[in-house]
């Protein structure tokens, strides 16, 4: 496991404390449609980066993207179908193609280690089209306050049990994750960055990408451009 990530539960688990049995069994939400809204008119080619067990991909799939699903555990990858799969770490991933849409989804880029976030978003300017898009879910304002919480999906629920600042440092979160099943149930704990509006626009910039608009009302979907 990665500092300051953990899991809990049955099943394996990914290196940053992901139980790959419970994303087997989470639902998609709205994010095709999501990523829809935001990709250009005729985009059809996509490049998802932590496909995890393809929650996403299959919705995707279905909808006639190409995807190429992008993950670090091979346990994730072995339950993803219909989408092109390779085994790397998303830091390290260099492709020799371009997309019409790279997708960073699951709050990936909101992770407390600085050069780790630097090296996702390069890979994401690293492969999309000059023409393209990158789609990023981050963490939403108010994201880490009125905690505990708990959201209800089919089937299950998914409580947000802490979110505690690291070292006094309010930006940096320790945050704790309860996902209940009937049958189930698998903790979850990791580190968070939390991001001023200005310093996620400062963020991009370093790697070359800017932000082209929010795709909802809470700010949590981002359309970003690469900058030529």
């Amino acid at each position: 496991m990665r500092e300051g990530h953990h899991g809990e539960g049955p099943g394996a688990f990914t290196p940053d404390g992901c139980a790959v049995q419970m994303y087997e069994r989470m639902t998609v939400g709205d994010e095709p449609e999501t990523i829809a809204l935001g990709a250009r008119s005729g985009a059809r080619t996509l490049l998802e980066l932590g496909s995890g067990a393809g929650r996403v991909t299959h919705a995707l799939v279905e909808r006639g993207w190409s995807v190429t699903a992008v993950d670090e555990s091979p346990e994730m990858l072995a339950r993803v179908r219909g989408a092109r799969t390779v085994a790397a770490g998303i830091e390290e991933l260099r492709l020799d193609e371009r997309f019409d849409v790279v997708l960073l989804a699951s709050y990936l880029v909101n992770t407390a280690e600085a050069q780790a976030c630097r090296a996702l978003l390069d890979t994401c300017r690293a492969h999309v089209a000059d023409d393209g898009v990158v789609l990023i879910q981050r963490e939403g304002a108010g994201w880490h306050e009125n905690v505990p919480r708990v959201r209800e999906y089919p089937g299950g629920a998914v409580h947000m049990l802490g979110s505690e600042p690291i070292d006094g440092d309010e930006t940096l979160r320790a945050v704790r994750m309860l996902y209940e099943y009937p049958d189930a149930r698998w903790v979850h704990e990791f580190r968070s960055r939390v991001f001023t509006e200005a310093g996620f626009a400062d963020l991009l910039a370093g790697s070359g990408l800017a932000v082209e608009d929010l795709l909802d009302e809470a700010g949590t979907w981002v359309r970003a451009v690469p900058v030529h």
